[in-house]
């Protein structure tokens, strides 16, 4: 019977992973997925093709695990902004830090993997992976919605919702272009707008 590897073994390996996924999708983001070659995502990576080889038979695994990824993480912010939220209870302000942060955090985390997955060359079971988490996020707005003003008509709560969500996406790229004290400016800018929508309808 094979012995298992030795933990540290196990965290190098697993190490190595992540760093050749970083580096995949910035070179899927930059050079499209068709364009992007292994030698390519090696060398960004900084091993050889043969080291990269021992992880990822070929590009299709590497976008595969990349959207495994991508999706684990999104699900996991999506429940530390909305999961066991008493959306009743708290002052605009407060929810918007619980629903705004984890999200924002995301996609600073994430800078490349949105443009990756909107790219038309990517494959179409990739480009649609994080789809369903979506529709959950916005199940998730309506929900709080419907109880900050539950005699809000269902249509009306669906649209709030979509505007909500096409505001945050629309401002994402203007906090995680910006560093250090700009971020944190852009992130409060981001807030404001958002709290300026709810406020007469939520607040």
């Amino acid at each position: 019977m094979e012995e298992r590897p030795p933990r540290r073994r196990q965290a190098r390996g697993e190490r190595r992973m992540e760093e050749i996924l970083t580096a995949a999708a910035e070179v899927f983001a930059k050079a499209g997925y068709e364009a992007a070659t292994t030698n390519a995502i090696a060398s960004s990576a900084g091993i050889s093709p043969g080291s990269l080889y021992q992880f990822f038979k070929n590009k299709e695994a590497i976008a595969q695990a990349l959207a495994d990824r991508f999706v684990t993480q999104m699900r996991a912010a999506h429940q530390e902004a909305f999961g066991a939220v008493d959306f009743a209870a708290l002052g605009l302000d407060d929810l918007l830090d619980r629903m705004v942060d984890p999200i924002v955090a995301f996609n600073i985390a994430n800078p490349g993997f949105k443009a990756l997955f909107a790219r038309p060359d990517m494959p179409p079971g990739l480009a649609e992976a994080a789809q369903p988490i979506q529709a959950a996020l916005l199940g998730r707005v309506e929900e709080m919605l419907a109880t900050r003003a539950p005699g809000m008509p269902e249509a009306e709560r669906g649209r709030m919702a979509r505007v909500l969500i096409q505001i945050f996406q629309a401002m994402v790229p203007l906090v995680t272009s910006a560093e250090g004290a700009e971020r944190a400016a852009a992130i409060v800018e981001l807030k404001k707008v958002l709290r300026g929508y709810l406020a007469p309808t939520v607040g």
